[in-house]
């Protein structure tokens, strides 16, 4: 068990409108403000996706290259771009992500129920992405919503072997509705399927999972992922103010299990970076 822990930031994510949660952070000045809070409070990584100037998910490569500059202008963080974009957004402009020149990338393993929608993520796809993020020297984060993705996971290392860096980590996304329930006997089946190649694991609950999924995780020894993008409460009824308070909250978790908070340079070497 490692004594350090990661703590990723997923600040806006692609569902939630700004007009039903103004504190979301939906413009370059906002996620810049945003990063350096988070980073302040314990994060290490940020995850993003992308708002245009209505506050929509966007694709859009100046606006991807907007929000990387921004980050990386307020904070230290690692920045990871989301190559899922928006349930609507199609394949060719979701392999363009990589364009914008990020440190690392998320790669869904396979197609999920999203809920009413579907994520979509065929086998051609997810090989041509990693293949494009290893000639590009990006690091990959495996989001795994699934046990079927778990092993998807394998066969993929198998075919194409790890990154350059000879680290794989990756991230159980738990409580989407479609994919695997938050809880904790469901991640322990996860982590006992990773193929062995994996060096590094965190975990994700959405909504009313988040704090088990987070429990569960640190008595494991993995890392974590909070954020508005999977949470907008802080507790029951309660509305989260910020993405720092959910970080922070994190960082008293991890206190608890004596785990200190990842520095971003430690971020980078656990993901091969370094």
């Amino acid at each position: 068990m490692s004594d350090e822990l990661l703590i990723t930031v997923a600040p806006t994510g692609a569902e939630t409108a700004k007009a039903d949660c103004p504190q979301l952070p939906t413009t370059p000045e906002e996620i810049a403000r945003t990063a350096a809070e988070c980073e302040a409070a314990g994060a290490a990584m940020i995850h993003l996706h992308v708002r245009d100037g209505e506050h929509a998910p966007t694709l859009d490569q100046a606006l991807l290259r907007e929000w990387v500059a921004a980050v990386r202008e307020s904070s230290s963080l690692v920045v990871q771009l989301s190559s899922g974009g928006s349930v609507h957004d199609p394949l060719d402009e979701r392999l363009k992500v990589l364009d914008a020149e990020p440190d690392s990338c998320s790669l869904t393993m396979g197609t999920t129920n999203f809920g009413d929608d579907v994520f979509l993520n065929p086998w051609p796809f997810v090989k041509d992405l990693y293949q494009l993020a290893l000639s590009r020297g990006v690091a990959p984060e495996f989001e795994l919503f699934d046990l079927g993705q778990v092993h998807a996971l394998g066969r993929l290392i198998r075919e194409y072997g790890v990154p350059a860096g000879g680290k794989v980590h990756v991230d159980f996304v738990m409580g989407v509705p479609g994919g695997m329930p938050g809880t904790a006997p469901a991640l322990v089946a996860g982590v006992a399927a990773l193929p062995p190649e994996v060096t590094t694991w965190s975990a994700t609950g959405i909504g009313r999972s988040t704090l088990a999924v987070a429990m569960a995780s640190l008595s494991m020894g993995g890392h974590l992922r909070v954020g508005m993008e999977d949470v907008l409460t802080i507790s029951r009824g309660v509305p989260v103010e910020s993405n720092a308070q959910l970080v922070a909250r994190a960082v008293d978790l991890g206190r608890i299990a004596q785990r200190t908070p990842m520095t971003p340079a430690g971020c980078r070497e656990l993901l091969g970076l370094a």
